[in-house]
């Protein structure tokens, strides 16, 4: 015990009870993104004939649902793969990168065998993101697999024409089907949760309540972020038809807007009802689109065992930035080291017909500034 109070010495007073609770009663559970982990795991999940209850990342009534609707778990592994390439582009230059367990260089022992380690079991602003964009990536892939009649279960998007819609504008084409995404999301992202029925500890119950807060965050985030795309058909380029219909848009926009909402999270502290209310009388009033956290994030700066933190050291820094990836806040002040490397690059391209691009390999010289 005295080993992890020291561990956590850099948090709020308030927050070391809590964490040392949290960090004694968590084990290291799988979650179901951890289909998306890496090409053996999208291969499983793509088929078909590997057994439900041999997915060991789902939960018991994951594992039900995934019975019944077995062609959807293709889709359910691309958008958590989604989900982790969006996080981990969102957070590349923050101390937190989004780490997981397959690009973890550095020699830290995390004792767990879960995709981001136990860094997601604290409650913090980080732990709502994720959950928050995995979820996310779910309702994007669904979407477009009915629109592309992909799944047996759903078609094109039968949503009522949008007000607002020009009368020239034909509505009815084949859109993505975010009603059907994320009611298919919302019963098999959350059914993890639900499987905890009566969490022991209130830190349990509050961690449940936050989850679920946030993975429906996600899931909203896709499905109002859907618009009306339209376009003109007609013989040369007379635009006699034209044909609207409900579009998602890249996830790139919405990791941005996840992320946004990320550096504005609440702090929150949940009831005996498992109702959320903001911890601080300052912040705003907690929102169906708000990320929500418990915890304070921890001290990403050094390696911590206990936590699964693995530090910043060896990462690279821009030393003429001011911002995150700067190396002034990434390499939190122990200084960084530079050195000059030789890359490969692709150069001189020239298109030749027909039809293919050739580029010859180019030698170039560059600095790169690392943490201490």
């Amino acid at each position: 015990m005295a080993y992890i109070i020291s561990t956590i010495c850099d948090y709020r007073p308030r927050v070391i009870v809590k964490l040392i609770v949290v960090l004694l009663i968590a084990g290291a559970r799988s979650e179901w993104w951890e289909l998306g982990s890496n090409k053996k795991s999208l291969n499983r999940a793509a088929d078909e004939s590997i057994p439900c209850s041999e997915m060991r990342s789902l939960s018991r009534s994951q594992r039900t649902l995934c019975e019944r609707y077995r062609d959807h778990i293709e889709f359910v592994s691309e958008g958590a793969k989604e989900g982790i390439d969006e996080c981990q582009w969102q957070f590349r230059a923050n101390r937190w990168n989004c780490t997981t367990a397959e690009n973890k260089k550095r020699n830290v022992d995390l004792n767990t065998s879960t995709l981001f380690g136990k860094v997601i079991d604290i409650g913090s602003r980080e732990t709502a993101f994720t959950y928050a964009i995995s979820a996310a990536g779910v309702v994007h892939k669904i979407a477009r697999a009915c629109k592309e009649g992909k799944l047996e279960a759903c078609g094109c998007s039968n949503q009522a024409r949008p007000k607002g819609l020009g009368a020239m504008w034909e509505w009815g084409g084949c859109g993505d089907n975010t009603d059907y995404a994320y009611g298919f999301a919302r019963e098999f992202i959350d059914a993890r949760e639900r499987d905890v029925q009566s969490p022991r500890s209130p830190e349990s119950r509050a961690k449940k309540a936050m989850n679920i807060h946030n993975n429906e965050v996600g899931r909203l985030a896709v499905v109002r972020a859907a618009r009306p795309t339209c376009k003109c058909h007609g013989v040369s380029g007379s635009c006699s038809l034209n044909t609207c219909w409900l579009q998602v848009p890249g996830f790139r926009e919405i990791g941005e807007k996840l992320e946004e909402k990320h550096n504005n999270a609440i702090e929150v502290k949940v009831t005996k009802r498992g109702e959320l209310r903001k911890r601080k009388r300052s912040s705003p009033d907690v929102g169906m689109m708000d990320l929500v956290y418990l915890d304070s994030s921890p001290d990403y700066c050094s390696p911590n065992p206990r936590t699964g933190v693995l530090g910043t050291k060896g990462r690279e820094c821009n030393k003429d930035s001011f911002g995150k990836d700067g190396c002034g806040f990434l390499c939190c002040g122990r200084g960084y080291d530079s050195f000059t490397v030789e890359i490969v690059e692709r150069c001189n391209c020239k298109f030749q017909w027909c039809c293919v691009v050739k580029c010859q390999k180019c030698k170039k010289r560059v600095l790169k500034h690392i943490c201490r």
